[in-house]
């Protein structure tokens, strides 16, 4: 590895602060009637030089028609960004082909580097340089924000997250470039066609994680065919016939393993090739919500607010578990009022026998699974102010107990019916119905609110704000303080939670319980394809761009995904059990057959736990280079400790 340059420090003195070629980067829009002596104490921390304390970066107020409006615009120089770079650890490609923490001293070293190149940074990569500098703005001796004595600081206090959490910041935001927006619209969604996302591009624009999640949601697709193809003949040729699923529910199992390790590797090779499978983890910062007396963090020796983990765990075990299993018993409670409505459907149809009785059939399930979308949301939201105010210090631990919490009770919500129907009241026509039912409208009902309803929303909404500013351009010609208020109004993107968790029920419904309906799989399919479109005009379209986050994998979601697939081995042996084929031949001794199913399920789980363990996580080439660049790294260390030894006996 690269050694950083020990006079990096004297880099930044001779960085100017002043710069000819502004290019505005990032959004800060302050609260309208913001003290200007708050105003210009912050704008003057972010332009100060580093060794004051300040961000060293380039700021210009946004003026319109209407005068300044407490927007600014920052930016930062060709060689600041690139001192930046060095200071969150990216990764870049060098000319011999390998990836390496990016140093400004060994610049030259660099595939496309040049001095005047200002695209060797993408501008996701500049914008998340941005960010990372104006959130550690700290507090040096400042007490108080200045013109606002409520709003308290001390000692290394995060100044961005202090004015957030006060109100006087209203958003930070990075800002689209409209003529490569225009070029990934068009190779991304802007034409019907057969073929894989540009990915990279999606990267160099988004970031890695929105990235990720868009080649996990196209891998997961491409892995969902098999399923389909096998499925379409089983359901036109074997509805009827429970006895030949035995071989479909087989194949299941060794599919569901299968994805998820192959997934691995594919997710290994992308992130190497974005930098971010070698990128060192940051020190996580506590959270902007984290709320808690004065004290001293004993890692970093800092002032900053101390919370007692006892509280923490009181809150969680004694308010957070009672009210999630209060939840869980409301969804169960829910559940039987369904099965309720199922008998009164299915006594009107025994007693009229027309085609609207059948019709009202499915109209249980059907109102079923939209209670269940909007129990699921409600939860949601319950689920986040409880999470909130457990007051996790990090971020990462806020998102594992969120997650948590939301996966628990989705998975309770959607799946207990199909459970309850298959292993209590054995009527496979019924979960076949129920599978179908959910699984469609569920898919409908998420199109319609995560997309196409935002989407028509922000449609009206720029064509008000087109009218207010007298301008009938098109998105490439806007102004940029039209650009800016336009932008500034739309949605914020909170990330690709929802997005992970709808993919994460449809494997549930595909993997579990597939067997009894293959046509799962093709409408997971079909789904999929319309959801990269509608997904991708959603980015481009209806949303603020949001701040690239580097990431290596898709985090606990594989986890998630892992746990699924080994509950998928567990439902799916025992609805093997339960078919007539396996059950006739066992025809004296049920707990023989009990033994032999669960016999079974042990050796598939030990199949698949060893199929996990034989397919290697990251491909052997990429093993190598990882290998190499740390033998690299621990000689180079050791080179230097010489150095000094000698020096020292020198003296």
């Amino acid at each position: 590895m690269v050694q950083k340059p020990q006079k990096m420090a004297e880099s930044w003195s001779f960085l100017d602060t002043v710069e000819s070629n502004f290019r505005p980067l990032v959004v800060i829009e302050l609260a309208k009637g913001t003290k200007e002596e708050t105003i210009e104490w912050f704008t003057k921390r972010i332009v100060d030089k580093k060794a004051d304390g300040g961000a060293q970066l380039l700021i210009k107020p946004l003026v319109t028609a209407n005068g300044h409006e407490n927007i600014y615009l920052v930016g930062a120089s060709h060689l600041r960004l690139l001192l930046g770079a060095e200071a969150v650890g990216l990764v870049k490609e060098c000319n011999d082909n390998s990836m390496r923490t990016f140093t400004y001293s060994s610049r030259k070293t660099f595939k496309d580097f040049a001095d005047d190149n200002h695209n060797f940074l993408t501008m996701a990569e500049c914008q998340y340089i941005i960010k990372h500098e104006l959130e550690n703005l700290r507090a040096k001796n400042e007490k108080m924000i200045p013109g606002y004595p409520q709003a308290k600081l001390y000692p290394g206090k995060s100044i961005v997250r202090r004015l957030l959490t006060s109100g006087i910041l209203v958003q930070i935001f990075p800002l689209h470039d409209r003529e490569e927006l225009k070029k990934l619209r068009h190779s991304w969604y802007g034409r019907v066609r057969v073929g894989y996302q540009p990915l990279d591009d999606i990267r160099c624009y988004f970031g890695e994680t929105i990235a990720l999640y868009f080649g996990f949601l196209e891998y997961f697709t491409f892995a969902l065919i098999p399923m389909a193809v096998i499925g379409i003949p089983y359901y036109v040729f074997a509805w009827e016939d429970y006895d030949k699923y035995v071989m479909f529910a087989t194949f299941n199992l060794l599919w569901s393993t299968v994805i998820l390790e192959v997934w691995k590797r594919i997710c290994a090779i992308l992130t190497y090739r974005w930098g971010t499978l070698l990128m060192k983890r940051q020190f996580e910062e506590p959270r902007p919500g984290f709320h808690g007396v004065l004290g001293i963090n004993p890692v970093t020796g800092r002032e900053e607010p101390v919370y007692s983990s006892i509280k923490r765990q009181l809150r969680i075990y004694l308010v957070s578990l009672p009210f999630v299993c209060l939840c869980l018993y409301f969804s169960l409670y829910v559940m039987m009022i369904y099965f309720d409505l199922e008998q009164w459907a299915l006594d009107y149809h025994n007693e009229n026998e027309s085609n609207f009785s059948s019709l009202m059939l499915y109209v249980p399930s059907i109102i079923y699974a939209v209670v269940i979308e909007i129990m699921n949301r409600i939860y949601r939201y319950a689920a986040e102010f409880l999470t909130s105010w457990e007051n996790h210090r990090l971020e990462s631990s806020y998102q594992n107990h969120l997650i948590l919490k939301v996966l628990v009770f989705n998975f309770l919500n959607c799946f207990a019916s199909l459970f309850y129907i298959a292993f209590v009241l054995f009527d496979m026509k019924l979960l076949r119905q129920s599978l179908a039912t959910l699984l469609i409208t569920s898919q409908i009902l998420n199109q319609f609110a995560e997309s196409l309803l935002p989407y028509w929303l922000q449609k009206r909404h720029n064509k008000r704000m087109k009218k207010l500013t007298c301008s009938q351009k098109t998105d490439t010609d806007l102004s940029l303080a039209e650009q800016v208020n336009m932008e500034k109004e739309m949605g914020t993107y909170l990330g690709t939670f929802d997005d992970y968790l709808e993919l994460f029920l449809q494997f549930g419904y595909v993997s579990l319980f597939s067997c009894v309906y293959p046509l799962a799989a093709v409408f997971a399919v079909l789904n999929n394809i319309t959801e990269i479109y509608s997904d991708a005009l959603k980015m481009c379209r209806v949303y603020k761009r949001p701040f690239a986050e580097p990431t290596a994998n898709i985090g606990v979601w594989q986890l998630a995904f892992e746990t699924m697939s080994v509950i998928s081995v567990v439902t799916n042996c025992m609805l093997i059990g339960m078919s007539p084929q396996v059950d006739a031949l066992f025809p004296d001794s049920k707990m023989d057959l009990v033994l032999t199913v669960a016999f079974i399920e042990h050796l598939l789980l030990a199949i698949k736990f060893i199929m996990a363990f034989v397919i290697p996580d990251k491909p052997r080439d990429i093993q190598m280079k990882l290998a190499k660049l740390e033998f690299e790294s621990l000689e180079a260390l050791k080179q230097q400790q010489m150095k000094l030894a000698a020096e020292s006996l020198k003296e």
